[in-house]
Order: C-alpha cells, then sequence, then structure tokens
C-alpha cells in the first residue's frame, strides 16, 4: 500500500516535498488557499476525481495526463476510504519552491482520519493561475 500511495501521490507533489519554504505570513492569501483547498477536497472526498483534474492548477497536470490522474488517485482513495474527518494542522504561504516556478502558494497540512487509515496528514498546496485565482498545485496523503 506504501508504495501505491507514494507513486499515485508523487503526482503534483514536488512542491510539497523536499526543502521547506521560507515562512512568510500573508493572512488574506492563506485564507483565500484555505478555501479553494476544502472547495477541492470536497470534489475529491464525494469521488468527483475528474473535477479535482479540470479545477488543478496547470502546475498539476504537467506532472501527469489526466487518465494517469484518474486512475492512480482512484486507487490510493480507494484503498483509504471514506473520509471521517479532517483538520487543518497548519499552513504556510510561500513565492517558491525549488523545482517549481515562481509564484503564490500556501502548503496546507490536514489530519485527516480515513476509514482505512486512521492517522493521516493530507498536504495540499494551491497556488495562484495565471487567472488570478487559487488553484491545487499539489496534493499528497502521508
Amino acid at each position: 500500500m506504501r508504495s501505491i500511495m507514494a507513486l499515485v501521490l508523487a503526482l503534483g507533489s514536488v512542491a510539497v516535498v523536499g526543502c521547506a519554504p521560507p515562512r512568510e505570513s500573508h493572512p488574506v492569501a492563506e485564507k483565500a488557499a484555505i478555501r479553494a483547498a476544502e472547495a477541492w477536497l470536497a470534489l475529491m472526498d464525494t469521488g468527483d476525481y475528474e473535477q479535482t483534474w479540470e479545477q488543478a492548477a496547470e502546475y498539476l497536470k504537467t506532472m501527469a495526463t489526466k487518465d494517469e490522474w484518474l486512475q492512480r488517485l482512484s486507487a490510493v482513495r480507494k484503498i483509504m476510504g471514506k473520509k471521517i474527518s479532517r483538520t487543518i494542522r497548519s499552513q504556510q504561504y510561500t513565492t517558491s519552491f525549488p523545482g517549481a516556478p515562481d509564484g503564490e502558494y500556501v502548503v496546507i497540512r490536514y489530519d485527516t482520519v480515513f476509514e482505512n487509515k486512521k492517522a493521516a496528514v493530507e498536504t495540499v498546496t494551491p497556488m495562484v493561475g495565471t487567472d488570478g485565482k487559487w488553484h491545487v498545485s499539489g496534493y499528497f496523503i502521508r
């Protein structure tokens, strides 16, 4: 199960893995990013993986094709089971990540309980797109 999760959730998670970005504070951006992340996660929780792809940042879409995203995500979420609860552990605004384009990002970590995994940490990384809106650019479950 661990190798499947690592393979699947590496999609779009380059911005999340590796060096931690420097800590900056931007409460307005953090609030907007959290709203975008939670709307996106709601789609995921209902199994609407196609919409998670459609609403994702272009950066995430460069990490895998739509078909790869759908196949891998549905496999991992099937293993995890239904989401029971999710609470924000932390959020961190930054303007740069190693290996990713400069821009506005918020790394949001959630303590999540799934049906088949009682203590997971989901990391969701929205970024501001060229349209000026927040879109998820990374998703990772640990």
